[in-house]
C-alpha cells in the first residue's frame, strides 16, 4: 500500500537524508523523502499497514519531535502552516538582531553576558532542543548537533558575539534557502495546477457543476471563457480560441470550432463552448502530464545518490579532524593554548555540514525538470536529465517525427489494360483494415475522389506484415499490396521504379496490376532541428525508417542527414540502436508512437515525439515532447548540458570552498565568521546557483 505525506519543520537536507535511511530500516517499508518538495512517500508491504504506518510516524518523532506529518491532500492547511512558520522565524530573527545591536550600548559586563545569553537562546532554542532529543535517540552527527556544539563552545570560551552570530546567520540562511526552494517549488506547483477540478455538466436543459470523477464518456459539458478545459473533448457547439501555453510552453492561441478536439488543461479564451467528453479523468492529457511531472520530480539522479554516500562519510571525518585539532596540538609544550585550538575545532564543526551539496544537487534537477515542463517537455526523472547531457548521437524515426505523417498520393500507375481507378480502389480496400498513416491517407484519397465508402464485406483473410505489406482476399481475388521486397518474396514479376516517395505495388492473383506513389511532407521545424543539433556538436545524426531507400534518402538529403537506414522492421531499428550503444555512443532515439517502443526502450534516452492528445509513447520513452517539434530535441540536450554544468559547479565549488576554509581554520588563519560563510553562505550560493536551472 502506498502513502504520501507532507513533512513540515524539517529544514536540513542532511537530516532528511538521515531520516530516510532510518525509516528504510523498518521492515516491510520502502521510503523516499524529497527534501525540496518536503514529500514523504511510503510503500508498505504488510498485512497490517496501519501498524507499520504508526511505527513510521513514531520513528519520525523520535528522530525529531518538531517535525510535523501532514496529509498530502490538505494543501490549504500545509500552505497556512508553512506561512505561519516562516513569519514567526522572520519575527524571531528580527527581534534577535535588534537585541544584538542594542547590547552594544550596554556597558555593564555581566548584563551584556546575560543579554547575549538571552539572545542566543531566542535564535537557537529549536536547534538546541532538536540536538538534545537526537542525542538521546543515538543520532549525533547532524546539523543540529554541529551548530549547537560549535555555538555553545564559542559561548564557553567567551566569544559571545560569535556564538549568537553563528545561530543568527544560520537562521537567516535557512529562511533565504527556504524562500529560494519555495520559488522552485512554486514553478512545479503552477504546472500541477493546470488541472480543472470541476466541470459544468449540461443535460440539455440544466447546467450542474460536478467533480470530474462524476463524468462519463459522451457527457456534454459547457466550458466558459476563462475556464480550463476539464477533460479531453470534442466541440459540438461554439467557436473560440484556446490558450495552450500551460501544456506546450508556446504562447500562440488556437482557434477551435465544431468538430475540433480540445485538450484538458487548455484555457477557453473567448466564448462558451459545448463539448462532448471523449476521455475520462485518468486518461486525459492533463492527468498524464501532471502524473509525469510529479513522478519526475521524485526520481533521483546518480549524482544525487553519490552525494548522499559522500556526505555520510564526509561529516564524521571532519568531526574526527576537529577533535584532533582540539586535542593533539595542546599536547605538545609549544602549543599549550587549549582555548585557541578549541576555537579552531569549533570553527571546523561549523564548516563541516554538507548541506550545500545535499540540497543543491537535487534542487538543480528539480528546477530543471520544472523548466523543461514549462517549455512543453516532460523528462521522467533526474537520471534522464543526466543521460541527455551525455548524448552524442541522435536517431530520428521518419514518419510522424521529422515528417508530418500526412501522406499525399502523387502518382497512380495502372499496368496494361487496368485503370487507375481500379488500382486505387483495390489498394484502398487492402488498406482499409490498417491503422498506419499511409492507409489513412489512401482511404481519404479514395473517399474524396470516388465519394464511395469501403464495404468491408469484400475483404477477407486479411494479414498485415509489419514493414512489408498486406495480403488479403479482395473482391474474391488473392491480393498483395506492399513494397518491392514483399512482391519479390511472393514471386510476383513486376518492374521496380525509383521515386522520391513510398511506392505501394499491387498484385492480384499473382499478376502485377500497378502502383501508387505516396509522399510525406517534411515538418517546417525539422531542418532547424538538424541545424541546432549540429551546432551542439552532435556529429552522428541518423534516420531510421521502414520506408524504401529512395524515400528515406530524399528526406535525408533535404535535411542534410547522411546516415539513412531504410526498409527496417522494428527489430531492425533496435539493432541499429544497440550497435551504436555497444560501440560506446550515447544514443537518443526519437520516435512518435508505440511502434517505436523497442528502439525507444533500447536507447540511452528514448524521446517520444507526438501531438498532444495521442498516446505519446509514455511507457516506452524517457522524455516526452508535447509539441511535435523536432527542434525541442536540441533544446532538451542543451538544457540538460546546462543543468549538468550547474551540478558540477555546485559540487566543485562547495567542496573547494569548504576545503580551503577548513585548511585556513586548521592553521589558524580564519575564524568563526568565515566558518559561518563556509556553511550558510556556501549553502545559499549553491541554492541560488541551482535556481539558474529554472531559466529557459
Amino acid at each position: 500500500m502506498d502513502y504520501k505525506f507532507k513533512l513540515l519543520k524539517i529544514h536540513c537536507a542532511g537530516c532528511a537524508l538521515a531520516l530516510e535511511q532510518n525509516l528504510n530500516q523498518i521492515e516491510s517499508v520502502q521510503v523516499e523523502i524529497n527534501f525540496v518538495t518536503k514529500i514523504l512517500k511510503l510503500h508498505i508491504d504488510s498485512d497490517e499497514p496501519e501498524q507499520i504506518l504508526s511505527k513510521v510516524k513514531d520513528t519520525i518523532h523520535l528522530f525529531d519531535h518538531s517535525i510535523e506529518i501532514l496529509d498530502y491532500e490538505d494543501e490549504e492547511d500545509i500552505a497556512r502552516r508553512e506561512k505561519q512558520e516562516r513569519e514567526f522565524n522572520i519575527f524571531k530573527l528580527t527581534l534577535a538582531f535588534i537585541v544584538l545591536i542594542l547590547n552594544y550600548f550596554v556597558s555593564i559586563t555581566w548584563l551584556k553576558v546575560i543579554i547575549y545569553l538571552a539572545d542566543y537562546i531566542l535564535v537557537s532554542y529549536k536547534v538546541l532542543i532538536s540536538a538534545g532529543r537526537n542525542i538521546l535517540n543515538g543520532k549525533i552527527f547532524d546539523e543540529n548537533f554541529l551548530m549547537s556544539i560549535a555555538s555553545i563552545g564559542a559561548f564557553i570560551i567567551g566569544e559571545y558575539v560569535e556564538a549568537v552570530a553563528v545561530m543568527f546567520l544560520y537562521g537567516v540562511g535557512a529562511i533565504l534557502e527556504d524562500l529560494a526552494v519555495q520559488k522552485s517549488r512554486r514553478t512545479i506547483s503552477a504546472l500541477l495546477e493546470i488541472k480543472q477540478p470541476y466541470a459544468n455538466l449540461f443535460d440539455g436543459e440544466n447546467e450542474i457543476k460536478v467533480s470530474l470523477d462524476k463524468l462519463s464518456i459522451g457527457d456534454l459539458i459547457r466550458i466558459k471563457p476563462g475556464e480550463r478545459v476539464p477533460l479531453d473533448s470534442v466541440i459540438v457547439e461554439g467557436t473560440s480560441y484556446l490558450d495552450m501555453s500551460a501544456l506546450t510552453g508556446e504562447s500562440l492561441e488556437k482557434i477551435v470550432t465544431v468538430g475540433d478536439k480540445i485538450l484538458s488543461g487548455s484555457i477557453n479564451g473567448a466564448s462558451v463552448l459545448l463539448a462532448k467528453v471523449e476521455k475520462l479523468e485518468a486518461d486525459s492529457t492533463v492527468s498524464k502530464i501532471v502524473d509525469l511531472v510529479e513522478k519526475a520530480t521524485e526520481a533521483k539522479a546518480k549524482s544525487e545518490k553519490t552525494i548522499s554516500k559522500f556526505s555520510s562519510i564526509y561529516t564524521p571525518v571532519v568531526i574526527v579532524l576537529a577533535f584532533l585539532i582540539m586535542i593533539v596540538p595542546p599536547s605538545f609544550s609549544a602549543f599549550r593554548n587549549f582555548s585557541e585550538y578549541a576555537y579552531r575545532a569549533l570553527c571546523f564543526l561549523v564548516v563541516s555540514c554538507p548541506c550545500a551539496l545535499v540540497i543543491s544537487v537535487p534542487l538543480t534537477y528539480f528546477a530543471s525538470i520544472g523548466s523543461f515542463a514549462r517549455n512543453g517537455i516532460v523528462v521522467k526523472g533526474a537520471t534522464f536529465v543526466e543521460e541527455l547531457a551525455k548524448v552524442d548521437t541522435v536517431i530520428f524515426d521518419k514518419t510522424g517525427t521529422i515528417t508530418e505523417g500526412n501522406f499525399e498520393i502523387t502518382e497512380i500507375y495502372a499496368y496494361g489494360e487496368h485503370t487507375k481507378e481500379e488500382v486505387l480502389e483495390t489498394i484502398a480496400y487492402a488498406e482499409s483494415f490498417s491503422n498506419h498513416r499511409i492507409a489513412k491517407s489512401v482511404l481519404e484519397k479514395y473517399s474524396d475522389k470516388t465519394k464511395k465508402q469501403i464495404n468491408s464485406a469484400w475483404v477477407s483473410d486479411y494479414s498485415e506484415i509489419a514493414g512489408k505489406g498486406i495480403k488479403a482476399n479482395i473482391f474474391m481475388q488473392s491480393t498483395i499490396v506492399g513494397n518491392a521486397k514483399f512482391l519479390k518474396e511472393n514471386g510476383v514479376h513486376f518492374f521496380e521504379v525509383t521515386k522520391n516517395g513510398t511506392v505501394l505495388y499491387l498484385a492480384v492473383e499473382g499478376e502485377f496490376i500497378g502502383y501508387i506513389v505516396i509522399e510525406d511532407t517534411i515538418k517546417k521545424d525539422s531542418a532547424n532541428a538538424v541545424g541546432k543539433l549540429k551546432k551542439l556538436g552532435i556529429k552522428d545524426i541518423s534516420i531510421c525508417s521502414g520506408d524504401e531507400e529512395n524515400a528515406v534518402k530524399a528526406i535525408g538529403k533535404k535535411l542534410g542527414i547522411q546516415n539513412c537506414y531504410f526498409g527496417l522492421l522494428p527489430e531492425d531499428k533496435v539493432l541499429v540502436v544497440t550497435d551504436k550503444v555497444q560501440s560506446g555512443q550515447k544514443v537518443a532515439f526519437v520516435g512518435d508512437g508505440i511502434n517505436d517502443a523497442p528502439p525507444l526502450a533500447n536507447s540511452n534516452v528514448g524521446i517520444s515525439m507526438g501531438k498532444l492528445g495521442t498516446d505519446i509513447a509514455v511507457e516506452a520513452s524517457d522524455v516526452v515532447i508535447m509539441t511535435d517539434e523536432p527542434s525541442k530535441v536540441a533544446y532538451a540536450i542543451k538544457k540538460a548540458k546546462k543543468t549538468h554544468r550547474i551540478v558540477l559547479q555546485n559540487i566543485i565549488g562547495s567542496i573547494g570552498i569548504k576545503a580551503l576554509i577548513l585548511i585556513l581554520i586548521g592553521f589558524g588563519f580564519s575564524g568563526m565568521w568565515l566558518a559561518v560563510f563556509a556553511d550558510v553562505g556556501v549553502n545559499l550560493l549553491a541554492v541560488l546557483n541551482s535556481l539558474r536551472a529554472m531559466l529557459k
